[in-house]
């Protein structure tokens, strides 16, 4: 099972009323399988690709009034100091660090900008067991109007170093997000050695003032408009794509319980790759 270097993506679940719509939503579109639910964590259940896991979903907890949506855990070597860390950076902890058995230690924060974001120190659970392929976690982006407070927020937590992504090669709607062209502005952390790890995307008028800064995950598929269709056929929305880009062909959806989340196909690359640049 790989070891996920601190800041690095290594985890997703989501809390849904109806878990068994879910299950069968996911399924379906991604090809997932799922196991027990754990009743002793809220019936927490893990889904699997070929076997490996790859996500969980779960009921809300009692009383909660919470949409559904997809959550991204971020590694850490101690859960409790990433704590300080955040709110030290201007952040807000929505739960302080918790041990969950012997799988590892959580926490629940929000960025300056208002997207909500988990950390993860591993125990026994240490993250997702396949990435970057379908029916797995592949790349996630934080969409913010202030870009300004997430560039000084996430280096100031995790140990990211930050890029500038020159898309000025790119044709329109060939960026990240589904958004992209020459002009962007669109800034990738990464970790080590420039290993990517997040992007960061400014969100236009394109998007109602209502919607809140927020994490996108993107989830791999062998083939985006099959699974754009599967959306649409279970009740799902289609917010953009699918389109075309250097990293595959992507689409922004959201399952039926109202959870968004993008579908990329990244054997189906069309553009030139952009250019990385120090911030």
């Amino acid at each position: 099972m790989p070891e996920y270097p601190e800041g690095a993506p290594c985890w997703v679940d989501a809390m849904f009323t109806d878990l068994e719509a879910a299950k069968t939503f996911y399924a379906e579109v991604l090809g997932w399988t799922f196991g027990e639910a754990a009743s002793e964590f809220g019936s927490y259940t893990q889904a699997y690709s070929d076997g490996k896991a790859v996500a969980a979903v779960v009921p809300p907890m009692p009383g909660a009034d919470a949409p559904s949506q997809w959550c991204l855990y971020f590694a850490s070597p101690d859960a409790a100091a990433t704590g300080e860390k955040i709110k030290a950076a201007g952040g807000e902890l929505l739960m302080e660090p918790m041990r969950v058995g012997t799988f590892g230690t959580m926490l629940i924060a929000k960025e300056p900008s208002g997207a909500v974001f988990g950390v993860w120190q591993p125990g026994d659970h240490r993250g997702f067991e396949k990435t970057g392929e379908p029916g797995a976690f592949a790349w996630a982006e934080v969409f913010t109007r202030d870009a300004a407070a997430v560039d000084g927020f996430l280096p100031r937590v995790f140990p990211f170093q930050v890029q500038t992504m020159d898309m000025s090669d790119a044709g329109e709607g060939e960026g990240p997000g589904g958004d992209g062209g020459a002009g962007m502005d669109y800034k990738v952390f990464a970790l080590g050695a420039g290993e990517p790890a997040l992007g960061r995307m400014v969100m236009g008028s394109e998007f109602p003032p209502e919607v809140p800064s927020y994490v996108q995950v993107y989830f791999g598929v062998p083939d985006c408009d099959e699974a754009v269709a599967a959306v649409r056929r279970l009740g799902g929305r289609v917010h953009f794509g699918p389109v075309d880009s250097p990293f595959g062909r992507m689409a922004a959806v959201a399952d039926a319980q109202g959870a968004g989340f993008a579908v990329i196909d990244m054997a189906k690359r069309v553009g030139a790759a952009p250019k990385m640049t120090p911030a």
